[in-house]
């Protein structure tokens, strides 16, 4: 369960999850396949392979895993035959089809073809931290986490969060670069800008140093970071967003190589660990960045 993305969120009044009662809640929307006639199905799967509990706990932190899958019905397919029974239907008929006749059909096309469909799955994992009093979704984009927030909150009943910034930061990753970043921070070499003026204008820089002069020309002409990317006390590196998401998150040696004892094959062991050392080093990376905007919480 090592995240590539966090998208964070915070609990607008104290919240605590009963690992007694959890299952039995999860289970409400246990994943199943989908049928014949289902074009998608999602549903919650243990987070540790092979397990039986549809979540994973330890310490304050708990793990869950949503997976979802959906059958491929690529539009050139359904299109295509549409157009064939329309064109036989106007030739048999000698009248055109109407929408509301071709949408009918198109209908029918798509449940006759559904059983023969291949399908596709994905899974999104998410981690509560209780003593933080937030939840992170490793998840890109804002519409993906909040699948996994809806799923648990009709399973649970309550999940009272908000993003974990209020409005976007442009102005303080702007400043990290025209400044200094905070001490446990280093600036890579790669960032995006976007004008605050009307053009809109944007530009990137990769495998660059920050500190030069055509980079600084940016934010000398108006425009302000939108990402910039971050190492964070030489234990992980990452792309920080406008509204604190993280992106491509990868940790570093310094991290990973400390559960390489466990052997491979103990799976549940290794999972166990490797979950513990994952959700600490979170954490800690939330307590800090808390501290940077604290304004915003």
């Amino acid at each position: 369960m090592w995240f590539k993305n966090l998208k964070i969120y915070r609990f607008t009044t104290d919240f605590s999850l009963n690992t007694d009662t959890l299952q039995t809640e999860l289970e409400r929307m246990v994943f199943k396949p989908c049928s014949s006639q289902e074009i998608q199905s999602m549903g919650f799967v243990s987070p540790v392979p092979n397990g039986e509990l549809l979540f994973h706990a330890a310490n304050s932190a708990i793990g869950i895993c949503l997976k979802r899958e959906e059958k491929i019905l690529p539009a050139s397919v359904v299109n295509g035959e549409l157009a064939d029974k329309v064109k036989k239907i106007e030739f048999e008929t000698g009248s055109p089809v109407g929408k509301k006749a071709q949408k009918d059909l198109k209908e029918d096309i798509i449940q006759n073809l559904l059983p023969r469909a291949f399908s596709k799955s994905a899974v999104t994992n998410a981690m509560v931290l209780l003593d933080r009093q937030v939840i992170v979704v490793d998840a890109s984009s804002d519409s993906a986490a909040e699948v996994v927030l809806s799923c648990l909150r009709k399973c649970i009943d309550s999940l009272p969060v908000v993003p974990f910034v209020k409005s976007q930061q442009q102005h303080i990753l702007t400043d990290w670069l025209k400044h200094d970043a905070p001490e446990f921070i280093e600036l890579l070499d790669e960032a995006e800008f976007k004008s605050t003026a009307d053009d809109g204008a944007s530009a990137k820089v990769k495998k660059q140093d920050l500190d030069a002069d055509e980079v600084l020309a940016h934010i000398q002409a108006g425009k302000l970071v939108e990402k910039i990317a971050i190492n964070y006390k030489d234990r992980l590196n990452c792309i920080i967003a406008e509204d604190i998401s993280i992106k491509r998150l990868k940790f570093t040696d310094l991290v990973m190589e400390q559960n390489e004892d466990i052997p491979k094959d103990e799976i549940a062991a290794k999972f166990d660990a490797d979950f513990s050392l994952f959700s600490a080093e979170i954490a800690e990376f939330i307590d800090d960045l808390s501290k940077v905007f604290a304004e915003e919480q």
